[in-house]
């Protein structure tokens, strides 16, 4: 997906993820979507200029620089979250793999229940 994310096309990718949930748990504008009942992206869906999704840390500093449009995360953990203008220099379908790693990152069993799990 080349160009500018669309709001359609995130909610879309974002809802097609198993478990995936999503509400308005902070005010009527912004979009939260949970797995796991942990967020992995959240945005204003009424002035839809950016989104937050969350990262691996190192890989949060080198999208930084690699990319004008990625910010340290807005109001979230700076060293685990991004904050990603739709706008700017970052391919859609780039922003889309990034929701999708943030998804993972979130999807995974808490360390206590992961032995549980596999047993």
């Amino acid at each position: 997906m080349a160009g500018i994310l669309t709001l359609d096309a995130l909610c879309l990718h974002c809802e097609s993820m198993p478990g995936a949930t999503m509400g308005f748990p902070f005010d009527s504008k912004t979009l939260v979507f949970k797995v796991n009942g942990k967020i992995f992206v959240l945005f204003d869906v009424q002035d839809f200029q950016s989104i937050n999704v969350k990262c691996d840390p190192e890989r949060a500093l080198g999208y930084r620089e690699q990319f004008q449009g990625v910010k340290p995360g807005y109001h979230m953990n700076k060293r685990h979250w991004n904050t990603v203008a739709v706008d700017a220099d970052v391919p859609a379908g780039r922003i889309l793999e990034w929701v999708t790693d943030s998804y993972h990152l979130v999807a995974k069993p808490p360390r206590g229940r992961r032995g549980a799990e596999e047993a």
